[in-house]
Parts: C-alpha cells; structure tokens; sequence
C-alpha cells in the first residue's frame, strides 16, 4: 500500500521502517518544507498522524483536504508535563481526530507501543499485540494486516470510543517506562488461550 506518515520523530520513523520492511511503499509529511504534509496526505491511500499530540491540530488542517474516505490511523498519545492523561477520560486523541476528519476512517493504533518496538513488533524475542480500535470495519482489517506485516498479533478492540482504553495503557506504559525506571524494552501481549 502507499502509506503517508505524517510525522518524522521515533514513531513515524520506526513505523516507516517497519511497514518498508513489510513492501509497503512509504512518503513522508512534515515540517521541513521538501516533504509537506498535504503531498503526503495527497499521495497515500492510508495516512498515519504520528505526531505530537500539541502538533495534531495544525497536521490534521494539513491533511483534512485529502483524507476523505481513506483510512487515518492515530498513533498518537496525550501526555501532560507530568506524564499523565492529557486529555479527559470521556473522549480521545482518535475520537477527537475523528470529529476534525468527519469523512475519514480514524483507527487507533501502535499507541501502546514504544518506537523502538514499532519496527519489529516485539520485546526480544516475545510477540507484541496491535490493539486497535475503530468504527469503521474496512479500515480496522486495513489496519489489522498493516500490524500483521510488521509482525505484530492484532487485536480488534472494538469502536473508536475503546481509545479511550488503549490511549490509557499507552499512558501506564510511558509510566513504567520513565517514572518506573523498567525502560521502553518492553510492552503488552494479550494471552490467549
């Protein structure tokens, strides 16, 4: 597929190698003004918000005009100065995407896994889990085998109002990652039996 990842930090770049790696064929959006948001955004049939969540607004403005019935997966987490829920428990970032992208499929997904993790899908040699959720069911198996070609075991959470959930678990991840001190060489596997 031709996906736009519209952010070039640890995420976007993680998740560039990961789906590169999987024969995807991968353009950038950014600030630097040789690779715009809106060409990107433009160019993909699946474009990944990997920004800051303080940057999301002035992205989606950039991608708004193109991400009309295209799948968005929303990658991001909002933290606070202390590394808490930066956004009330009643709604999301993915839900907040997708009330700014009426026409879009926003799916949330890769938030509850650190970058370095993103490309490979695992914690040394343990599998990790692609919770994703999402209204639309096109784009959640859209989403599902973009986790399934990087490697990961994807997990159909349910709407996009389970974000709330896995934006949560992102946030406990960040937690014991930094405050915690067990560092980002881990992550979450659902066991299934």
């Amino acid at each position: 597929m031709k996906i736009a990842i519209i952010g070039k930090g640890n995420v976007g770049s993680a998740l560039c190698n990961g789906l590169s790696r999987a024969g995807h064929e991968i353009k950038f959006g950014h600030r630097d003004p040789a690779e715009p948001v809106a060409d990107a955004a433009k160019w993909g049939e699946v474009i990944i918000l990997a920004v800051p969540h303080t940057n999301a607004d002035d992205a989606i403005a950039n991608i708004k005009p193109y991400a009309n019935g295209k799948t968005v997966i929303d990658v991001m987490n909002a933290l606070d100065a202390n590394m808490d829920l930066g956004i009330s428990c009643t709604t999301s970032t993915a839900e907040e995407t997708q009330k700014k992208l009426p026409d879009a499929h926003v799916v949330k997904a890769f938030n509850t896994v650190f970058a370095p993790n993103q490309s490979t899908a695992k914690v040394g040699n343990e599998k990790l889990t692609a919770f994703i959720a999402g209204d639309n069911l096109n784009a959640k198996h859209i989403v599902e085998k973009l986790t399934s070609d990087i490697g990961f075991d994807p997990v159909d959470c349910g709407p996009l109002k389970a974000a709330r959930y896995l934006e949560a678990m992102g946030i406990l991840l960040i937690n014991l990652a930094f405050k915690y001190d067990m560092g980002t060489n881990i992550g979450y596997k659902l066991a299934k039996a």
